[in-house]
């Protein structure tokens, strides 16, 4: 059979497309919460929970350790991270602006922080830390009306888990 012409359309060659790998039930999945504003940070936490759960994972395979706020939350992630025992750690917490930019600068050093222990350690560390301007905001976004970001930050850490797995060896750091 003769070539067929092209008639001047160039032939572009597909990417290579990298998919999340199947779930397993082996993974284990580490929840750091604050307790500063318990009342919108259990909410995200039962929401973490439950999602890891119906994507799978075990009760067992759950660990969650509180600490007093948000700006404790990168030290213990980080430890749980570099302890290699987790696929995912996941910090969750709920950061209200009051009367002063206390806040903004707690944002800012808990998302630096929780992104550089995740390059670090090449685990998926999530940020589930709500930065709003009230409690009404808060309370929306922890079961309410915009939904749970305890619930989202399960979801992309599994997603993320199975994802890290298909890539190849050679495209690891230090291959």
């Amino acid at each position: 059979m003769a070539p067929q012409p092209n008639h001047g359309i160039s032939v572009i060659a597909m990417p290579t497309e990298l998919h999340p790998a199947e779930f397993s039930s082996t993974d284990r999945f580490a929840v750091v919460v604050a307790r500063w504003n318990e009342a919108i940070t259990r909410k995200l936490l039962d929401g973490a929970v439950a999602r890891l759960q119906e994507l799978g994972v075990k009760e067992d395979a759950i660990d969650v350790a509180w600490v007093p706020g948000s700006m404790e939350l990168p030290l213990i992630a980080k430890r749980l991270a570099a302890s290699q025992r987790y696929a995912a750690v996941i910090c969750l917490g709920a950061v209200i602006r009051g009367e002063t930019t206390h806040d903004q600068h707690i944002n800012r050093a808990v998302s630096l922080a929780i992104t550089q222990i995740s390059l670090d350690t090449n685990i998926p560390v999530l940020f589930g830390v709500l930065t709003c301007e009230t409690m009404e905001q808060a309370l929306n976004r922890a079961g309410g009306r915009v939904g749970n970001k305890g619930i989202e930050c399960a979801e992309a850490a599994v997603q993320m888990v199975n994802l890290l797995k298909n890539i190849p060896d050679h495209l690891a750091p230090g291959h």
